[in-house]
């Protein structure tokens, strides 16, 4: 009898380990996430990036590669890979993550990197965003900026629901930088109140049985 708790640990390990995996390597790409999908052919990897054609490459010579390493060695049952442009970047972490250090790269400034960054992701519509940035940044000596705006919970079941949370990496002549980003989807939150007014015909039927 197959152990279900065991294979989901197994399916979990296994994209979490693909995951990282394409994250290294297709940052450049924003890459943004990528499903497994079992079907009776094999798997369905359908990976999530803001520029697809650089993870297909020229005439599918990339996804060709790919196929192969996800088989070999991630022991993915062949692999059926589909890219797909992430829908809003801007409110996608991972993806504000990976473009803040490609502009670090580029030789522009941290703060203006954020500032610039932080005021897109608040007008995708974002409820909060927190922007971390740290490394040598003045000095000699490490430390990191901070911007926020907005509410950004670090706790409770809203963290889990709503909070999309990021790392990135960037290598540059004083040493590596690391960008943390976090950012609060729309959605209903726990400590939203909305008042609403009695309607007439609730007021006269209150009134009538007093």
């Amino acid at each position: 009898m197959v152990n279900i708790k065991k294979l989901f640990i197994e399916q979990g390990i296994k994209k979490a380990a693909v995951d990282e995996y394409l994250a290294s390597k297709f940052w450049r790409a924003g890459y943004a996430g990528v499903d497994l999908i079992r079907t009776p052919l094999g798997t369905r990897v359908i990976i999530y990036a803001l520029r697809p054609g650089i993870i297909i490459g020229r005439k599918g010579q990339n996804l060709r590669v790919l196929q192969a390493v996800l088989e070999k060695i991630f022991g993915i049952e062949n692999p059926q890979i589909t890219v797909v442009t992430v829908e809003n970047p801007d409110l996608n972490a991972r993806v504000v993550a990976e473009n803040i250090a490609l502009a670090l790269e580029r030789g522009v400034h941290f703060r203006r990197a954020a500032f610039i960054a932080l005021r897109r992701v608040m007008a995708a519509g974002a409820v909060g965003c927190e922007i971390i940035i740290s490394g040598k940044l003045v000095a000699e000596r490490a430390r990191y900026e901070k911007l926020k705006a907005g509410k950004v919970y670090k706790s409770g079941e809203q963290s889990l629901r709503l909070v999309d949370r990021a790392v990135a990496h960037v290598l540059l002549k004083p040493g590596m930088y690391g960008v943390e980003v976090l950012i609060t989807k729309p959605g209903t939150t726990g400590d939203y109140i909305e008042i609403v007014t009695p309607s007439t015909s609730s007021s006269q039927v209150t009134g009538g049985n007093t």
